[in-house]
């Protein structure tokens, strides 16, 4: 089979014919039909620092957003069969730890990583463990799920996970970065009930697409205050809630400068390095800042998936956040254009590879 492979311990990474992944008792292998670029694909495209602190063996093939079709299944295999359509979670759990044995499964201590720490989905075929796969009960179509929207579903989860950590109906939210989590984000809190909603970037583009998910205010950062827009929308206070997206030091403390006394921020940005931020107002103001890490197994899943099967503005919201897809082969060009920022949500068709 044809697989995108970091073949080696350095920047790049090449298509090569390797052999089909074969399925153990308990594993499911997938036809991979569609498959995101995530900010963790580029790491490993660069052979940063970052990617080499994630990634302990090479070769391996990497991608962990994808959507496709069950061909095989193990003996143990329940509940999936073949032909379901499925998503799949990245994280491969031990099972066994007190955090997962506690049902706190994306808390393991031993979490390995599809595409990171073990072969992904940037492949014709993947195979995973029976747990890590999402079955989209369509009976084989694609009316509401479609296979662009099925790849995006382990991003969707991690803006479900962030955006719905505190109650939102009502309240005023603060998203800092307009990508693509973030603008899945602001659609998630606009259909979760939240009162205004302000997002801020510096692209004009990623702008635009924000005030289509339903944003109140969209802040170009470069030119404008959150202050006063904050002041623009009528709000005597702080924002009740934050979305820390962007990982950028300047973005969180401006989020911290501008949350009202008791505010709460969910934190899924990684930035690239430490910074200070001004401990002093978090303290004086009560604000509660909590680190968001993928998605919770299950509940985020059951979750998403009520809301995107339930509310087509929801669906189509969170499916226009995907504005490319290239063939598997121009895998390169995909990369460039994930990497300039001038676009959406990547995602690389393998189906006619």
């Amino acid at each position: 089979m044809k697989a995108l492979r970091k073949a080696a311990p350095q920047k790049g990474l090449e298509i090569v014919d390797i052999p089909e992944p074969q399925v153990g008792p308990n594993d499911v292998k997938v036809r991979v039909m569609r498959a995101g670029i995530c900010g963790t694909d580029l790491h490993i495209l660069e052979w940063d620092a970052s990617a080499q602190d994630m990634c302990d063996s090479v070769p391996f093939t990497p991608g962990h957003e994808f959507y496709g079709e069950v061909t095989e299944i193990g003996e143990d295999v329940v509940d999936v069969r073949v032909g379901d359509r499925i998503s799949g979670e990245g994280h491969v759990v031990c099972g066994i730890c007190r955090n997962c044995r506690a049902g706190r499964r994306h808390m393991c201590i031993r979490t390995r990583s599809i595409g990171v720490q073990r072969d992904g989905a940037f492949a014709e075929y993947v195979v995973v463990p029976q747990q890590n796969v999402w079955v989209h009960h369509n009976d084989g179509g694609e009316e509401i799920i479609t296979p662009e929207l099925g790849a995006i579903f382990d991003p969707l989860g991690n803006a479900v996970h962030t955006t719905l950590k505190f109650p939102l109906v009502g309240e005023d939210v603060l998203i800092t970065g307009a990508g693509p989590i973030g603008l899945m984000c602001a659609a998630v809190a606009r259909h979760a009930g939240a009162r205004y909603i302000a997002i801020t970037d510096v692209k004009d583009h990623r702008l635009a697409m924000a005030k289509e998910m339903g944003t109140d205010a969209q802040i170009d950062v470069s030119t404008t205050s959150v202050r006063d827009i904050q002041a623009s929308l009528g709000m005597r206070e702080g924002f009740d809630v934050g979305l820390e997206i962007s990982g950028q030091a300047s973005a969180l403390q401006d989020m911290i400068d501008n949350m009202n006394h008791g505010g709460k921020i969910s934190m899924l940005g990684l930035p690239s390095k430490q910074f200070e931020i001004n401990w002093t107002t978090v303290v004086t103001r009560m604000l509660t800042l909590q680190g968001i890490y993928g998605r919770e197994m299950f509940e985020t899943w059951n979750a998403m998936n009520a809301m995107v099967r339930t509310s087509k503005i929801l669906r189509e919201r969170v499916l226009s956040t995907v504005t490319d897809v290239l063939p598997a082969e121009k895998w390169a060009d995909a990369y460039a254009l994930a990497r300039s920022g001038e676009a959406g949500k990547i995602v690389l068709d393998w189906e006619n590879i």
